[in-house]
This record gives C-alpha cells, structure tokens and sequence, in this order.
C-alpha cells in the first residue's frame, strides 16, 4: 500500500518512530537499530514501509532500506517468524551479517538473537537459503563488505552503476568486484572497472 513516507520526524518512542508528512502522521513500529539510525526529532527522514493486516490489527513496520524491507519479507514469509523475530534478528546483526550467516549456514551464530533458538535458526537457514542467494544485493550492502581503506564508497558504486549499464547483475559481478577491489593500490574507479571486467571475461 505504501512504499515510503517521506517527511519529519516528530517522534521517537521505541518501539514507535511517527513521521509527519503533508500534515498527516505516519507511525511505524520499528527495531532498536533503525530507530537509532534513523536521524534526530524534527529533521527529515525517508521510511520505507510495509503494511501489516492481522485479524485485529493493521500497523506499519518502518525500516532504513529496500533491502532490510526485502529481507524483513523473506524471513516472515517463514513459518513462525513474525515481526518480532524478524526485528531480533536485525537488531542482532546489521543485514549483510545476517545475510553472511544464512548462507554460511552459521546456525549458532543465528541463534544470539534474542527469541531465536537453534531449532528455530536451522529452520530459518533451510527455508530461505535459496531466496536470498537469488536477491540481488544493493551496492550499499556490498560497500559495507569492503575495505575501504584504499577504495572509497564513491568508486564503488560508480562501478556498479557502470557494470549493471553494461547488462551484468549483481549476482554476477559482487564477488568479482570485491576480489577486483584487493588487487589496487590506489583509488581509481576507472582501474577498478577495468580489472572487474576483465576478470568478468574469465568467469
């Protein structure tokens, strides 16, 4: 139904964050994490949303990205994980950790989260493994996974947006890209382009 609201943040009340938006108010019921990330009373926020309708209820869950939203309705879509669950889990791990962690098949990693026992961590791993090897990773989750000491933000995700103009999908170049991104020794978008695309051509 919504997609995101975009406005002011008038409140903060966890587990509630309300943004105002055209003299409307929009409360979402949010995790600890995104309401610590999500900015300061009175400044402007973007919250992408989803709907929730139970049998006596209806309310808005909030998260930061697509991805977490992504993520968030993969892992509800699981038999016995509700919101609860599913915001303990992103509370526990930032989502490229969780992300790590399913396909590792890291259950006891999994299982720190608060409500999360091993039965349940097995389950969530058996269940949604192959979705998310499927998703199509955002650059900001693959710049979270690079050093980036040497190689700023900025130039990578100039190369994504090079690469994916160039018809590869993520799928297809994130692992190269961050084995592209340890070769150089300096800053340079244009070299890092040019030793992903060549190691694109010997896979």
């Amino acid at each position: 139904m919504f997609d995101f609201v975009k406005g002011i943040l008038v409140d903060k009340n966890y587990p509630y964050c309300t943004v105002e938006n055209s003299g409307m108010g929009y409360r979402f019921l949010v995790c600890s994490r995104v309401l610590s990330q999500i900015g300061e009373i009175n400044s402007e926020v973007k919250i992408y949303s989803r709907l929730i309708h139970k049998e006596d209820s209806m309310f808005l869950c909030g998260f930061k990205t697509k991805q977490e939203r992504i993520i968030f309705d993969i892992l509800t879509n699981v038999s016995g994980v509700g919101v609860k669950v599913a915001f303990a889990l992103f509370d526990e791990f930032e989502i490229n950790e969780l992300i790590e962690a399913v396909l590792n098949e890291d259950y006891k990693q999994i299982s720190r989260a608060k409500g999360v026992g091993s039965k349940m961590a097995q389950k969530i791993v058996l269940e949604i493994k192959d979705k998310l090897t499927k998703i199509e990773l955002s650059s900001e989750i693959l710049v979270s996974k690079i050093d980036q000491t040497k190689i700023s933000a900025e130039t990578i995700k100039q190369t994504t947006t090079i690469l994916q103009s160039l018809g590869y999908n993520p799928n297809e170049y994130n692992l190269i890209l961050e084995k592209a991104v340890k070769t150089l020794e300096k800053d340079d978008s244009q070299e890092l382009l040019k030793e992903t695309l060549k190691m694109l051509s010997l896979t």
